[in-house]
């Protein structure tokens, strides 16, 4: 069982990469595509892949749902071969419209992994905190790949080079966790993750804070890790018209960012939640508001902290959830929690299309996300301080009846 469990381990971070990885390859590329599409614009080449991040969130419940129902494997399994096929297929893409129906079938069954996956790993970790960071940093590594391998294939091999090598590579993956993994009952120690109950009026405050935390941080997350690749192209002067170097500098910063992961992960098997939340939220909005005027090497190093920060949240809002719900419902709770965060980070690229349009930059965009960081700071302040989180069986309420 601890072997099929360590290989489960496996599979759920590999997909974490490929995950974020698949769904960030389109902001990079498409500093490769105006040639293909009649010299469109920025703006209006970055409105296609609306539909696959309204997609992203928006398929989370009906995945939750399934998951729990019927089978968190065989999930993961159209996820991984899911992805795979549909992100080739836009790489084959004749024109911009099927390029954005690729874009959203991208979305679709990306949509899969988060409540799935992350209620899979829940069930087969051993110590929570150490396992959602570990994920999370592997996750990021995809955010991470995603802008460099796209730029290095956009600039030497064609950006639909960059959609069809990971695209094949994720249906590999597939059909190897299909032969790996069997179809089985979630471990004896998922189940006692929950041994009681806590005040329900503690819960509701938990998942309220939660729940905005996860819409606003949603549009920052995204926003930032759309954006950075093209704020560099435009900000930072020594990289100036070079795809793989801004993709090389982007993935740098979202690798060094992921390690917040990791460190907030440890962390939270170590103190309460809120102790870990408070500094953290600290960080976003000056650097946010920082980002908006920063250029060349002072950017860089707003960026690098303004990421860590931006990271190092997800962690927490994933071991908020883990902590207060059953392994029974939890498919459905990160269902929840993922419809918020990915539903409202679809607004991120319109949002961006628009305002820098209007802007002729990104100064507004990042002013705005400012805003979405001082708001996650205050409900970091409301969220419950509950020393009995560090426990190794802190109790936990049981779901409604």
């Amino acid at each position: 069982m601890q072997q099929q469990s360590r290989r489960v381990v496996a599979f759920i971070n590999i997909g974490h990469v490929i995950d974020h990885m698949f769904m960030l390859i389109f902001p990079t590329a498409v500093l490769g595509m105006q040639a293909s599409f009649n010299n469109w614009s920025y703006s209006q080449l970055l409105a296609l892949s609306f539909g696959g991040f309204i997609a992203f969130g928006a398929g989370s419940m009906p995945a939750g749902w399934l998951g729990d129902l019927w089978s968190r494997r065989n999930m993961m399994a159209v996820f991984f071969l899911g992805i795979g096929g549909a992100t080739v297929l836009t790489g084959l893409a004749p024109t911009p419209w099927m390029l954005a129906v690729g874009l959203t079938m991208i979305g679709v069954f990306a949509s899969i992994y988060h409540p799935v996956g992350t209620a899979m790993l829940t069930a087969h970790a051993g110590k929570l905190g150490r396992a959602l960071g570990i994920n999370g940093v592997w996750g990021n590594l995809g955010v991470a790949f995603g802008a460099l391998f796209a730029g290095a294939l956009t600039q030497w091999l064609g950006w639909r080079t960059a959609f069809v090598l990971p695209g094949a590579l994720g249906i590999a993956v597939g059909v190897a966790f299909l032969r790996l993994v069997p179809d089985a009952k979630a471990p004896p120690r998922a189940v006692s993750r929950v041994s009681g109950t806590i005040p329900r009026g503690v819960v509701i405050r938990a998942f309220a804070v939660l729940a905005v935390v996860s819409a606003v941080g949603g549009i920052t997350f995204n926003a930032t890790t759309v954006s950075l690749p093209k704020l560099f192209d435009e900000r930072l002067s020594m990289l100036a018209g070079s795809p793989f170097g801004v993709g090389m500098l982007a993935a740098i910063v979202f690798v060094i960012g992921a390690m917040a992961q990791l460190i907030v992960g440890r962390l939270v098997d170590r103190m309460p939640l809120r102790t870990a939340f408070v500094p953290l939220a600290a960080l976003q909005a000056p650097c946010l508001l920082l980002a908006a005027y920063g250029t060349d090497w002072a950017l860089l190093a707003v960026a690098v902290v303004m990421m860590f920060a931006i990271f190092g949240q997800i962690t927490l809002n994933e071991t908020m959830v883990a902590k207060y719900t059953s392994d029974a419902w939890r498919a459905r709770a990160y269902a929840v929690r993922y419809f918020l965060s990915f539903g409202t980070s679809a607004c991120a690229v319109p949002l961006i299309a628009f305002l820098h349009q209007r802007d002729a930059g990104f100064t507004l965009v990042f002013q705005i996300l400012a805003v979405f960081g001082f708001i996650v700071f205050v409900g970091a302040l409301f969220f419950p301080h509950r020393p009995d989180e560090i426990e190794p069986a802190a109790p936990r309420m049981a779901p409604a009846e």
